[in-house]
């Protein structure tokens, strides 16, 4: 299986006006990479679910269960979306906490103003 590796995109520098520019083919293929992170089921919810857990953060030990996700499956998933900036993770003793970066998804949203 072909590891996907992401860079943070500035999404802003990327399309600063949105999609109602024209942005060159670098700039495209960068959001593409950002928006394969999160096209994919699993990471919708997981994403959803740790923004609706308390403190809107949630411990990487109470995701498996409710989405029924192996350990592995969903270490995977969560480095995909923190390595692209999507959410952010605090290790806290054994245990890893993530929160959705709330700053980086107004970013986004900003891509679709037309």
């Amino acid at each position: 299986m072909k590891t996907l590796q992401l860079s943070l995109v500035d999404v802003e520098r990327c399309a600063p006006e949105g999609l109602a520019a024209a942005i060159e083919r670098p700039q495209a293929e960068q959001l593409a990479s950002l928006l394969k992170a999160i096209a994919d089921p699993t990471r919708i919810q997981l994403i959803s679910y740790i923004n609706a857990s308390s403190n809107a953060e949630a411990c990487a030990c109470n995701l498996t269960e409710p989405l029924a996700l192996s350990q592995p499956t969903l270490s995977h998933h969560l480095k995909v979306l923190t390595d692209a900036g999507l959410i952010e993770r605090d290790k806290r003793g054994t245990w890893v906490w993530y929160r959705v970066n709330q700053e980086r998804w107004k970013q986004l949203s900003k891509l679709f103003e037309l």
